[in-house]
């Protein structure tokens, strides 16, 4: 499997109209980075959570997806978008959020 990018896993994300990984989803993804933030012993600075819960109706689509690439920004600049790559290639679609139906 090629190494993946920033660019080539930003693409695989917005197909099809997706915004974002559902709630469950994306929690669960958010909870695997503070893992990888947690075994390190380098002091990483966390990254946002996500915005789900309340802030998921008080936020619109494009908060939303800002922040979920924050979260991509985050896993490339610590080395772990293998990782993340493969977690998010791995859902099915109806696990992700997509434009015009949020």
């Amino acid at each position: 499997m090629p190494k993946e990018t920033l660019d080539t896993l930003w693409e695989y994300c917005t197909m099809k109209k997706r915004a974002v990984p559902c709630p469950m989803a994306w929690n669960k993804l958010y909870g695997m980075l503070m893992v990888m933030h947690q075994k390190s012993f380098e002091k990483w600075e966390k990254p946002s959570p996500p915005l789900i819960l309340a802030s998921w109706h008080y936020s619109t689509p494009i908060q939303k997806q800002r922040r979920f690439k924050e979260h991509l920004h985050w896993a490339d600049s610590k080395g772990l978008l293998n990782e993340v790559g493969a977690f998010l290639r791995s859902l099915p679609e109806e696990k992700w959020c997509h434009f015009g139906k949020l």
